[in-house]
């Protein structure tokens, strides 16, 4: 199958699609991304690449095709939507020509947020006459309300007749959370073209010689104790302050456990001078490290922390580092409602408590402290085998495959 892969962000941004892409050429599929220009996440241009330019190049035999962008830059409301807007802009009027010479069967659009970056690929299957399907990892404007990215009642209601339009227009809508079909298809997604289709976890990469010192040194740290890792994003979303909030209380209690919350993001000074004002000794910044070296941070810890804020928008969600913590085979405390919670406890891969909760998650945290090895190590090798059976990145391809194809076929039986 020749694929067209439109997403804002792909190789060398680090996100799950990079990996999936390479599956499908891996097995015998032609794929080309329709992409930017890589800034995400500290919002400058990667080096030896620029914003005002369009590229094309190859990565492990993905055909990448660049378009120009405006960065989105360091905590700045405009900036980001100006990179969203000129992302949608560059792919309707730049994407077309970069296309001409190329052939597709489908366009697939990856589509964390922005949830509009998907506009583009309507007028390109249109003018293709070939099907689109989306794969929504965010709800849109739900997200946007959340996250308080956008209070403007009229904003939001601009944004849902987009969405609404986006999904009318589209052949097949694939979702990472079941919760999402009733939302969408309230906006319009017709159920029967509303599919589950998680995200899969990555397997380990080889880790450079370079990374592997900084990654090995903070995994021997990490390994002296009770320690409790968060790896990702430090932004709004992730309720850190819950998990500063379980952190004092620890502390105050006494108790020999140590945070790691490994990552950056839009919360990272706050939570510094939190840790600062509160005085906290068990918790640590690390900073980012790239995504191949997380397999030895993950087998380190002695649990693996997820968290989001308490918004009905993020129980309906399941934050894709969830895979990866099962798969890593360690135990997990989730302060997360919802599907992300039904997850870990239908795994039995750890404990899961109310989202937004100090006290709750100290309690975990304490609970899983006071198990012996064996049951800590029962609670991991759970959340493997559920991995397995239910995140697997070549399973999972071989699985979105099957659904290009079909919707392939239902778009041919619809024209004749």
């Amino acid at each position: 199958m020749k694929l067209l892969l439109l997403s804002q962000y792909f190789w060398p941004e680090t996100f799950g699609i990079n990996a999936l892409a390479k599956t499908l050429v891996r097995n015998g599929h032609a794929v080309t991304a329709l992409t930017g220009q890589p800034n995400y996440p500290e919002g400058k241009v990667f080096p030896g690449y620029s914003a005002w330019q369009a590229t094309t190049e190859g990565c492990d035999g993905v055909d990448i095709v660049r378009l120009p962008l405006v960065p989105r830059g360091k905590r700045s409301a405009l900036r980001l939507a100006m990179n969203y807007a000129s992302f949608i802009f560059s792919a309707l009027l730049l994407g077309p020509l970069m296309l001409r010479r190329r052939q597709f069967d489908a366009v697939f659009v990856y589509a964390p947020s922005p949830l509009l970056q998907a506009l583009p690929a309507i007028f390109i299957s249109w003018y293709r006459k070939v099907p689109l399907v989306v794969w929504v990892q965010d709800l849109w404007p739900e997200s946007l309300a959340a996250t308080g990215f956008v209070r403007n009642e009229a904003a939001l209601r601009w944004v849902a007749r987009v969405v609404r339009f986006l999904y009318r227009h589209t052949d097949l809508i694939l979702v990472p959370s079941v919760a999402f079909i009733e939302p969408i298809e309230e906006l319009g997604g017709a159920r029967n073209r509303i599919v589950y289709f998680p995200n899969a976890y990555i397997p380990e990469q080889f880790v450079s010689a370079e990374s592997a010192g900084d990654a090995t040194a903070l995994a021997e740290r990490i390994a002296c104790g009770f320690s409790v890792v968060f790896a990702g994003n430090l932004g709004v979303a992730q309720s850190l302050e819950t998990v500063l909030d379980a952190a004092e209380r620890l502390q105050m209690a006494g108790m020999s456990v140590r945070f790691f919350l490994v990552g950056s993001g839009s919360r990272s000074d706050w939570l510094k001078d939190q840790i600062r004002q509160r005085k906290l000794t068990n918790v640590e910044l690390p900073g980012r490290f790239p995504p191949e070296c997380m397999g030895l941070i993950y087998a380190a810890a002695s649990a693996l922390l997820v968290s989001l804020r308490d918004e009905p928008i993020f129980a309906m969600t399941i934050p894709s580092k969830v895979q990866g913590y099962l798969a890593a085979g360690r135990p997990v405390i989730a302060a997360l409602n919802g599907e992300g919670a039904r997850v870990i406890r239908e795994a039995g891969a750890g404990f899961a408590c109310p989202a937004g909760d100090g006290d709750a998650l100290a309690a975990a945290i304490t609970n899983l402290f006071h198990l012996d090895k064996d049951a800590r190590q029962e609670l991991g090798e759970n959340g493997r085998l559920y991995a397995e059976q239910h995140f697997s990145l070549d399973r999972l391809a071989l699985e979105l495959i099957r659904r290009l194809e079909s919707v392939q076929a239902d778009c041919r039986r619809n024209s004749r």
